[in-house]
């Protein structure tokens, strides 16, 4: 018999074998989200903390909203704690300072694009950094399709979400977001990202 029909024969075999139903496994409960108290910090220098989590290379994103009412403008603020987090459903999350002014205007409008900026747009990241100013004065966008976003020209990709979830994380909140559109840019085989180490912005060809 050769492998083909050995293979064959193994297929009918486990396809007779009955097998019994699997227990039931019991879930977990669910943890308790909290923040951490203050009796409960360890006794790190925040400077020390930077500095070692500064080795970290990380991508630069942008993260936008649409107004929320007519009186609204457009939101929007530089971010390098995006990842991704689940393929099934399609998840992505950021972290957003609890004391931001800006994710009240995010959350009021319940959409939100991710903007993964290149390598030249450093400058567009420093003013999106800026608290109080009106971040949109000059940049060139389209509206994302489906939240309608604004989706920063330039960028080497994007994602269009709807807010899945909102958890706290000690000063930060995480939010987690629904993908429900995503693509690339125009020359995307060519366009660079830009990355945040050491305090820094810096590009893949200067690590």
């Amino acid at each position: 018999m050769g492998q083909a029909g050995m293979a064959e024969a193994a297929v009918r075999y486990l396809r007779q074998v009955r097998t019994a139903a699997p227990e039931p496994v019991e879930p977990l409960p669910r943890p308790e989200l909290r923040c951490v108290g203050t009796d409960e910090r360890a006794p790190l220098d925040p400077r020390e903390f930077r500095r070692v989590l500064g080795t970290f290379a990380t991508g630069v994103t942008v993260i936008t909203a649409p107004p929320a009412t007519p009186a609204d403008s457009p939101a929007g603020f530089a971010c390098q704690s995006f990842t991704s987090l689940s393929l099934d459903p399609p998840l992505v999350a950021f972290v957003i300072g609890r004391t931001s002014t800006t994710w009240p205007r995010i959350a009021r409008a319940g959409v939100f694009c991710v903007n993964v900026l290149a390598a030249h747009q450093a400058e567009l990241c420093r003013a999106f950094a800026v608290s109080g100013a009106d971040k949109f004065t000059g940049v060139p966008y389209d509206a994302a399709p489906v939240s309608g976003s604004p989706r920063l020209s330039g960028a080497v990709a994007w994602i269009d979400c709807a807010i899945h979830a909102v958890h706290t994380g000690g000063d930060h909140l995480i939010v987690v977001g629904r993908v429900n559109a995503l693509g690339t840019g125009d020359d995307d085989d060519q366009d660079e990202p830009l990355l945040f180490h050491r305090g820094r912005f810096t590009r893949l060809t200067e690590l």
